[in-house]
């Protein structure tokens, strides 16, 4: 049997994002389906309030269990590093050396933790880097926003990346082309007539930005799901098919555009409400006639 580990990213601090949990544990489960011993490692993220720590492993631990990989789980914490001090590693429910033992044993670390902690790399025998931000690890990658360490493969979602249609740079490496798994175990098919909407879930404004040059000269550009999809805003004007956005939205910061969308044609939800847990994502997708989205 062999064995991989998923070097995930921000799942167990991101309870509520339940599309962003089956990006993940579609590989998981469809490598489990194969018949590979599949482990999860993941850094854990301080929190603002240390208090809620334990609720959080809780439900976490729960929800992985429900999934089958029980005692598969393997979390950390890094300390803040220091000059000439990595920072420690802390792992919960195991010790490092227990944890390390795995990745040295494994027959791969697939990792989509681009800023994976070095120390955790070199553990593994063979390493494959999974692009899931097509286009966007590449600029990070080339104006050296991010530092990627150098891993034996590198695989992406992204269908042009290093071929000569990109419009972004390959960063000197061979990008080999995967497509997004899905587990039909977990997933089967659901067709149902009386769904009209087309959908989709999202995140919607942020302190997230690229830098580029225009006219040689360096600038910033606002890498957000607001700036993709204001462009669209009358498109609802434009058809009897329903559209709908399941938005991470900021009561005060984004009240104003919640009620421009309002004003166009969009109907808004909530996806903490109705994609907040793996089920519920789950759920609100089967519910969807398809998608309508923005990148």
């Amino acid at each position: 049997m062999s064995t991989v580990v998923l070097s995930v990213y921000k799942v167990a601090n991101f309870p509520d994002g339940g599309g962003h949990f089956w990006v993940y544990m579609q590989y998981a489960q469809a490598l489990r389906r194969l018949g590979c011993e599949v482990y999860w490692l993941e850094q854990l993220r301080p929190l603002r309030d240390p208090e809620r720590e334990p609720q959080l492993l809780d439900a976490f631990l729960a929800r992985m269990e429900r999934f089958g990989l029980r005692g598969r789980t393997l979390l950390y914490r890094r300390e803040r590093p220091q000059e000439g001090d990595p920072g420690a590693l802390e792992f919960v429910g195991c010790t490092r050396p227990e944890a390390e033992g795995v990745l040295r044993r494994a027959d791969l670390l697939l990792n989509f933790h681009y800023a994976i902690d070095p120390r955790l790399l070199r553990c593994a025998r063979r390493t494959a880097l999974v692009d899931i931000d097509p286009g966007l690890l590449q600029v990070w990658m080339s104006t050296g926003e991010l530092a990627v360490l150098p891993h034996d493969c590198y695989l992406t979602t992204g269908e042009t990346v290093g071929t000569p249609a990109a419009r972004f740079s390959d960063c000197g490496l061979r990008w080999i082309y995967v497509g997004r798994p899905v587990c039909l175990e977990d997933w089967p098919a659901v067709f149902d007539s009386r769904c009209e909407a087309f959908t989709t879930v999202s995140s919607w404004s942020g302190a997230s930005w690229l830098r580029a040059t225009e006219n040689g000269k360096p600038t910033l550009r606002e890498n957000t799901k607001r700036v993709a999809f204001l462009p669209f805003i009358d498109l609802p004007r434009h058809t009897t098919q329903p559209l709908e956005l399941a938005l991470y939205l900021v009561e005060h910061k984004d009240a104003a555009d919640r009620a421009r969308l309002l004003q166009h044609g969009w109907r808004l939800c909530d996806s903490r409400e109705v994609a907040g847990t793996p089920e519920a994502y789950q759920a609100y997708i089967q519910r969807s006639r398809g998608e309508f989205s923005c990148a």
